[in-house]
């Protein structure tokens, strides 16, 4: 069984998959709500979902070397407690017959995504970037995906998660954390005329690696021990920027509602016995 259990706190179980344990900083609104991802009876990984726009608006998991295959047989499956406060924790398999009404309040359904032509569900945390089958599994949930251009989706994006599968294959020895995100714009998906999906304006994302080889290639090296990158979610002009996570969290205050704490990873990701930690 799958589960998920939405969390005012998180669970030590959850904080695994945070640098230092710590939630990005500078991302509080009310509708938003955080997600303990559970699969088989254990957490995967943790999102931030907004229950207005009906997307998550992050979900932060550690990278797991991989073949960057993807596990193709798994059925969509949705977040019973995002609309009842008694809902299990158990995620739910999600077809278009068995949804509960109740349930589109909060979060998207199947039907949400059926009727588009120009976008299709993207993964945040990508199954690719997973190696066991059941944290891959855990990626098909609706609380993961937004809509995604079909061209940037299958393009740009999809280069840069190899490109990070890669270098974090090769080059992180210990723990790479992600978190990986999108703005809006006031854009949506409509069904039956009323404001379902909010359509991303930017996907966006950063690793976090303190234990990395510093005897890779300069090219490489100086893309740690964090680094970032944004794409527009467009059928053009879609190329995505490699940045430093500073320089993410510089354009993401310009373009959208964080706040001017906004801090993807715990004091920059420094390592905490580092030399330079004092200076940042």
């Amino acid at each position: 069984m799958a589960g998920a259990e939405v969390q005012e706190n998180l669970s030590p179980g959850c904080k695994q998959f945070l640098y230092m344990g710590t939630l990005p900083r500078g991302l509080e609104e009310q509708s938003f709500k955080k997600i303990c991802q559970f699969y088989e009876g254990k957490p995967r990984f943790v999102t931030l979902y907004d229950t207005l726009s009906h997307i998550p608006v992050y979900s932060a998991y550690t990278f797991k070397r991989s073949d960057g295959s993807k596990k193709a047989d798994v059925p969509w499956m949705y977040e019973p407690q995002l609309s009842t406060v008694s809902g299990s924790i158990e995620m739910q398999q999600l077809s278009s017959e068995n949804a509960p009404k109740s349930l589109e309040a909060a979060q998207a359904v199947l039907d949400d995504y059926s009727e588009s032509v120009f976008y299709e569900r993207g993964q945040l945390n990508p199954d690719e970037h997973q190696a066991h089958p059941d944290d891959k599994a855990a990626t098909y949930t609706l609380t993961n995906v937004v809509p995604q251009v079909a061209e940037f989706n299958m393009g740009a994006w999809t280069k840069h998660e190899h490109i990070i599968r890669r270098r974090l294959n090769n080059y992180c020895r210990g723990t790479a954390y992600v978190v990986t995100g999108v703005t809006t714009s006031g854009h949506t998906i409509r069904r039956q005329n009323i404001k379902r999906l909010g359509i991303p304006s930017y996907f966006w994302s950063a690793y976090c690696c303190i234990d990395f080889d510093h005897n890779s290639p300069y090219s490489e090296r100086s893309k740690f021990p964090a680094f970032a990158a944004h794409g527009l979610n467009d059928r053009e002009n879609n190329k995505v920027q490699e940045m430093t996570v500073q320089q993410l969290e510089d354009f993401l205050k310009r373009v959208t509602y964080v706040s001017g704490s906004f801090q993807i990873f715990y004091d920059n990701c420094v390592a905490p016995n580092s030399v330079n930690s004092a200076l940042h």
